[in-house]
């Protein structure tokens, strides 16, 4: 089967119902993205040798593109997946893209962060957006063989649905640059609020997500020490920017009945959020493990 006849076959059987709950109720896609996995979407990208399609980028943005004029929270979930993969197929190690291959790890982006009282949550993307993932201010503090972050990462698409976070820090020990790590969602001291932010498409859990901090293994490094600046600059904006353009060009408004409006389904909604309870939080991998 190729991947469009499986693709559609999702959104034919899912995606659209699911749809409906996300824009309406904010609800996270977690049918249609656990339809992609076992339909082999999910790891369309990945190489052969590891149970994936051995697609590219172009395969992405048409996966991307079609999902979008469907459910755009399913389709900016998939964009933070596939820049995601992209690193992790560079970089990461066997297990962790035969996982993804087989469909049963979701992964996102965890790279923007603002100074304070700069750009927030819910500022949405762009140029300006897009140049905070090349200065992470986040720390990460080595010993032995077990890692420190700590961090608060900005606009993390599926923050609380995803499997694993594509995570950027300051270098351990390099002297510019900055690092990658693979951040697994269950990993405790991990969490998001308990009120997803209004940044994304309603239903794509975009939020922040704080690390106070979270340890991983060292193994966890993606790519050498420092090396993190060029794997941004070569893959990471390359393949979001080319996603991001494909979904915002081919997805309609959305009609949100409460306000009577349409929307676009990259800002959501335009009226102020709700208060965000800074003491109520939920672990990272919460919903991911559910």
């Amino acid at each position: 089967m190729s991947y469009r006849t499986a693709l559609s076959e999702v959104l034919t059987g899912l995606a659209g119902p699911v749809a409906e709950a996300a824009a309406v109720r904010g609800r996270f896609p977690r049918g249609a993205v656990t339809a992609l996995g076992h339909a082999g979407l999910l790891g369309l990208t990945v190489s052969t040798e590891c149970g994936g399609g051995g697609r590219g980028l172009p395969e992405a943005v048409d996966v991307v593109a079609r999902t979008a004029r469907v459910c755009p929270a399913t389709a900016a979930v998939l964009q933070s997946h596939y820049t995601a993969v992209a690193v992790i197929e560079a970089h990461g190690g066997p297990w962790l893209r035969t996982e993804i291959a087989a469909g049963r790890h979701l992964a996102s982006l965890a790279l923007a962060e603002s100074e304070e009282g700069g750009m927030g949550e819910g500022d949405g993307d762009g140029p300006a957006a897009d140049s905070q993932l090349l200065v992470p201010r986040s720390v990460a503090t080595r010993s032995g063989e077990v890692v420190a972050l700590r961090a608060r990462k900005q606009r993390v698409v599926a923050a609380g649905e995803a499997d694993l976070y594509v995570w950027s820090s300051r270098p351990l020990a390099a002297p510019d640059g900055l690092t990658l790590w693979a951040v697994p969602a269950h990993a405790p001291d991990l969490f998001v609020p308990a009120r997803p932010g209004a940044a994304g498409p309603r239903g794509s859990a975009t939020s922040t997500v704080f690390a106070d901090p979270v340890l991983v293994p060292a193994e966890a490094m993606l790519g050498a020490d420092g090396a993190g600046l060029d794997v941004v600059l070569r893959t990471v904006l390359p393949w979001l920017l080319e996603l991001r353009a494909a979904a915002e060009t081919r997805r309609p408004p959305v009609l949100d009945p409460a306000m009577g409006a349409a929307l676009d389904p990259a800002l959501g909604p335009t009226l102020a959020p709700a208060s965000d309870p800074g003491s109520a939080r939920r672990p990272a991998g919460f919903l991911a493990a559910s």
